[in-house]
């Protein structure tokens, strides 16, 4: 059975992302395959020191309470326009 895009969309709506926003954070599904969710923190948490804590206790533990078909939920290595952005704005502040 192959994991819907959708439905795990719908447990963050209601699970994940309100915990994440009172961080001044939020979640992206970047890949599901193999009972694998890629994901690619946003905002705050892209970055912190916690985020392992959070991908881990926070939005697997949510995801597979509802979705038991997710074995391992994986925090992209893709770096995002946001984090670049943030880094070109310091680098630029610095010169």
């Amino acid at each position: 059975m192959s994991i819907k895009l959708e439905l795990v969309e719908k447990v963050l709506d209601e699970k994940v992302r309100p915990y994440l926003e009172s961080h001044y954070g939020n979640v992206k599904v970047e890949n599901i395959e193999d009972g694998i969710v890629e994901i690619q923190l946003l905002g705050k948490c892209s970055g912190c020191p916690s985020a392992k804590y959070t991908v881990e206790e926070i939005i697997e533990t949510a995801l597979k309470a509802e979705i038991p078909e997710i074995k391992k939920v994986e925090l992209s290595s893709v770096i995002s326009e946001e984090l670049l952005g943030f880094a070109r704005k310091i680098l630029k502040k610095n010169k």
